[in-house]
């Protein structure tokens, strides 16, 4: 009767501290995010500018002052970042709204050995480390010029499995955050027809492993690297249900969920945390030339963890071209990191400033075992960006190599920046 008591007690504070986060992290969503339209602005590898497409064609193609400027600013990553840039706003919007975003989510089966259904308040670390993974997974399964079809259709979407009334409403466009405002442009959707049948085969299979992914991070007990599973693996290094996880504890958890999935698509992928900074070569080659489960030799593709602390109590401002020049490559698959005791997922910047997703929204379960389950709550329709200042000097970065080719070409960027 006692333990029963205790239950409803902590079911009880659960709920409570839903509807309080909920609360306390919603009026996030009701601010907007400026960016201006004269500064550069990276995403995972990719360079976009904001200026008219008129205006940009004419910088692009003569390669003038301004991109002279801008090879001068960025060092010698500016040769690879050139080709890369796009002038077209929705580019960038569909590009970001495609990175798969998991939050804080209610009423998902009981955690093992406790009697939490959400965790909102203390899950976000966990979060941020799965949107790292997820993103590494999405360059292996997906490429890097993967763009979801549905992604420019986010802002009018009025998901059910969104609980909190703020969310539903959301952001009017992105487009409307920029300094200079005008209308939103939605593109068309390509007809389909004969002979688009072998793009449509593409396009399946596309949406086949995206929603795969996806699965892979769902709230259940089965899921590869759903919280559950990942709760599990943390318990080796002190930390339960409930508790607050650093990047680094989530950076040897990530490793140990993948070593222990056993799903067949995944044998292919392996992780390596460094150690104390430091990334041994002869060591991550060693594993992406390690057999397979069925006993087939095969070179697999690597995410390289690297928890690392950019300065003592506070981060230290000599860190913020570094962290640009990470942010800047194409092998980055992003930074776990944020504010004191608050994770985010760093997948950009402008300027001085960080771009972020942000998994401090409360939404509800979704069941990704059925068929064509809602997506849209998977997406983050309007990034947020942070002052450099005010990041935690405590993160991991990741990087994705698919070959050990891919390794020494990363590596020999990285020693540059």
């Amino acid at each position: 009767m006692e333990a029963t008591g205790t239950d409803e007690v902590e079911k009880i504070k659960s709920k409570f501290m839903s509807a309080w986060h909920n609360m306390k992290y919603s009026w996030v969503l009701k601010t907007k995010t400026y960016f201006s339209r004269n500064s550069p602005v990276f995403l995972l590898g990719k360079c976009y500018h904001f200026k008219t497409e008129g205006e940009y064609k004419a910088l692009h193609s003569s390669q003038s002052s301004s991109a002279g400027a801008l090879g001068r600013y960025y060092g010698s990553n500016f040769d690879k970042i050139n080709t890369e840039i796009s002038g077209n706003v929705e580019e960038f919007r569909k590009d970001f709204i495609s990175r798969i975003w998991l939050t804080y989510r209610e009423e998902f089966p009981q955690i093992k050995g406790s009697a939490l259904t959400t965790d909102c308040g203390w899950g976000c670390t966990l979060r941020t480390g799965q949107m790292l993974l997820a993103q590494g997974l999405m360059l292996h399964f997906l490429g890097r010029a993967w763009v979801w079809p549905e992604a420019l259709d986010m802002d009018s979407s009025d998901s059910e499995s969104w609980t909190s009334n703020t969310v539903r409403k959301l952001t009017a466009s992105f487009e409307a955050s920029l300094t200079a405002e005008r209308d939103p442009k939605i593109l068309p959707r390509p007809q389909r027809g004969p002979a688009r049948s072998s793009w449509d085969v593409t396009e399946m299979r596309n949406e086949v492993y995206h929603r795969k992914i996806i699965s892979w991070f769902g709230d259940s007990p089965l899921a590869a690297f759903g919280l559950h599973q990942l709760i599990e693996y943390g318990k080796k290094s002190g930390k339960m249900a409930g508790d607050w996880y650093g990047p680094a504890v989530v950076a040897h958890i990530l490793r140990k969920a993948v070593e222990e999935a056993r799903d067949p698509e995944l044998q292919g992928v392996t992780v390596y945390v460094a150690q104390d900074c430091t990334v041994y070569s002869s060591d991550v080659i060693d594993r992406q030339c390690s057999f397979m489960d069925s006993g087939k030799a095969g070179t697999k593709a690597v995410i390289i963890l690297v928890p690392v602390r950019l300065g003592g109590e506070r981060t230290n401002t000599d860190y913020l071209e570094f962290v640009k020049g990470i942010l800047s490559l194409e092998y980055c698959v992003g930074i776990i990191g944020g504010k004191p005791k608050q994770s985010y997922y760093f997948a950009g910047f402008q300027d001085d400033s960080l771009i972020y997703m942000d998994p401090h929204y409360c939404q509800s379960f979704v069941d990704v075992s059925i068929k064509d389950f809602p997506l849209e709550s998977f997406h983050c329709p309007s990034p947020k960006k942070m002052s450099f200042k005010k990041m935690d000097p405590s993160c991991t970065i990741g990087f994705y190599c698919r070959t050990v080719q891919d390794f020494e070409k990363a590596s020999e960027e990285i020693t540059k920046v």
